[in-house]
């Protein structure tokens, strides 16, 4: 029944009821004469009544003849001393009964007002459906012209691109993809880290196909109360299906799709019986009908092995970090509403940034642009993304963080340890600029070095002086102080990271052989089929322990003894530049190369 029909069907019984009222108002009033209680005693004395009955406030009964046409009466009882009292003197009396029906009315109206008000109130918090619809799917549906985004606004993953240009023309025309008995891959899955722009690229393929894009977190199906998650999943797909050809993108698929029996510890059956009812939805709608299923990830290694067989999500797509080159084509993009000045060569910038994301690039133009406008600049230069970079990777400057001449001193020679032992050994990332201005939460000091280019593979010599530039800091507090301070308790995790990796996981010491000894867990984009390292115990014994510990310690001896050296045989340069370095706290990449000129070369370069 609907609303307007319960509507209708109370009115009419309220009438129904309100006449029923008014009638039996009207036959009692029309029946029973109200008489003054002086009125009923007189009768009394003179015999007319013939039967009375009494209650607490009332007197009724019957006339023996009637008056006025009525032969019933009542009449309102006074107390029998005033009555005497006031027949002393004539007086005509009457009792008079307060009304309680007001009284009586509000003490069943309110509390059922409350009941019903509470009711609605707890239909609005249980979501825009309201409690009764909490099932329903609160999928936010994107048409051609709200999503605004086409593939000519993503940019550094082309593969990705490529990929999805097949869906876009599957959606356009899927009989032409079908006149040869294939069909579309039903689910469509985006991996890659965060901020790689995932989303980004599922709105343009509805932007590009011109189709409805429903667009849902995983999140958002999982619910206190048990089956809502599953309801919301069939509602979902029911809705697609009434508007195809159309997009479905579940992003966070996590969120929903993590794998049963993956935790032995804890309730999940509301979360297994929505990816349940996922599985059986997959299973069942065909794409040739134009219906497509994308969905977006950074933790792939926690799905369950059901979503990614084939007939469900048949397709992986890999959205990763962009190389140089895809990071010169998102600053393109991201630079078309800014204003460049002319010595801006965004070559230049993405050279600055490897490691970075689409999201972290356009984080960054932002972050230039306001930084420009601080200023009161006219357009965006290029030291303006020097100062963003700096920013977004050290964090703000701390100015007012005011260290004391000792404090100063130290930081100096640890910041151009660094700096002098990377400009002297190769293969280590190039040195761009010292600071020893505190920036962010704890770095009283910082030394950027960022790659020439874009890496995927490092020697076991790069390794090492990679963990020998780290200590340079460290190294050349030893020099110039003869003590060590707390300045690199991050350096030294770095390297004690870097050198139980090349000991158990890349079979880079001698000692232990060609050996993994640590079977890698199933971590982002990782086939492996181990469980999270937190479910397993070590593959190996307590003395092959005893053994990878000392060959971490006897690395990270053997490359501090080196950093040591380097800085040894070239002592005077250190103090000279850490000299310069607390007058101008800042030392460029023009002034840094000047290092490599001062003093003897190393020769640890020449060995190199």
């Amino acid at each position: 029944m609907n609303k307007q029909a319960r509507f209708h069907v109370a009115y009419w019984l309220i009438a129904f009821l309100g006449v029923l009222a008014i009638q039996h108002y009207i036959g009692v009033a029309t029946q029973v004469a109200q008489i003054p209680y002086s009125q009923f005693e007189r009768l009394l004395r003179e015999g007319k009544i013939a039967e009375v009955g009494i209650s607490d406030e009332f007197v009724q009964g019957r006339l023996k003849q009637p008056v006025q046409g009525k032969s019933a009466f009542v009449s309102a009882r006074v107390e029998p001393e005033l009555a005497r009292e006031l027949d002393k003197y004539g007086v005509v009396y009457s009792g008079q009964v307060e009304s309680t029906f007001l009284r009586d009315l509000l003490s069943w109206v309110v509390p059922v007002l409350l009941f019903f008000g509470l009711w609605a109130w707890l239909s609005r918090k249980a979501g825009p459906a309201g409690l009764m619809q909490v099932g329903r799917s609160r999928a936010k549906v994107y048409v051609e012209a709200d999503t605004g985004v086409t593939f000519s606004d993503v940019a550094g993953v082309d593969e990705a691109k490529a990929e999805l240009q097949e869906i876009i023309d599957f959606l356009k025309s899927p009989q032409e993809y079908s006149r040869l008995g294939g069909r579309m891959p039903k689910g469509i899955l985006l991996l890659g880290p965060p901020g790689t722009g995932k989303t980004l690229l599922a709105k343009a393929v509805a932007g590009e196909a011109k189709v409805p894009f429903f667009s849902i977190s995983g999140s958002e199906f999982v619910e206190m109360f048990m089956g809502v998650g599953a309801a919301r999943v069939r509602d979902l797909f029911q809705q697609a299906r009434e508007r195809a050809p159309a997009i479905i993108f579940i992003d966070e698929l996590d969120a929903l799709g993590r794998a049963r029996g993956l935790y032995a510890w804890g309730g999940h059956d509301e979360k297994e019986q929505t990816l349940n009812q996922l599985l059986v939805e997959l299973d069942g709608f065909d794409s040739s009908t134009g219906l497509v299923l994308l969905a977006a990830t950074n933790r792939p290694e926690i799905l369950d092995p059901a979503l990614l067989r084939a007939g469900r999500f048949d397709r992986q797509v890999l959205v990763d970090r962009p190389d140089k080159k895809g990071r010169i084509d998102i600053l393109r993009v991201h630079t078309r509403r800014v204003k460049l000045a002319p010595d801006v060569d965004l070559e230049k910038v993405a050279a600055l940034t490897p490691g970075f994301t689409g999201a972290d690039l356009a984080n960054l133009v932002n972050e230039a642009a306001l930084l420009a406008t601080r200023r009161r600049a006219d357009a965006i230069t290029l030291a303006d993304f020097n100062e963003a970079v700096e920013r977004i990777v050290a964090g703000l400057e701390k100015r007012n963080r005011l260290l004391n001449p000792k404090e100063r001193e130290v930081v100096a020679h640890h910041e151009m340890g660094h700096a002098l032992v990377g400009l002297t050994l190769p293969g280590v990332e190039q040195v761009h600029k010292v600071s020893i201005i505190p920036r962010g939460v704890g770095a009283l000091g910082y030394t950027i070095q960022r790659p020439t280019e874009d890496r995927f593979l490092m020697t076991q010599e790069e390794l090492e002086n990679k963990m020998c530039a780290l200590l340079g800091g460290r190294a050349a507090e030893w020099i110039i102080f003869r003590h060590l301070s707390t300045g690199a308790a991050d350096d030294l995790r770095k390297v004690t990271d870097i050198a139980r990796s090349m000991v158990t996981r890349y079979g880079m010491s001698k000692r232990l052989g060609p050996v993994s000894y640590d079977r890698e867990p199933r971590t982002f984009l990782s086939a492996g089929d181990a469980p999270p390292s937190f479910m397993r115990e070590n593959d190996f014994g307590e003395a092959t322990a005893d053994a990878i510990d000392e060959e971490v310690r006897a690395m990270v001896e053997a490359v501090f003894a080196r950093a040591v050296q380097i800085l040894e045989s070239r002592r005077a340069a250190l103090e000279r530049r850490a000299k310069l370095l607390l007058e101008k706290e800042t030392l460029d990449e023009a002034e840094l190369q000047r290092l490599v000129q001062d003093g003897p070369a190393s020769t640890e370069a020449r060995r190199a």
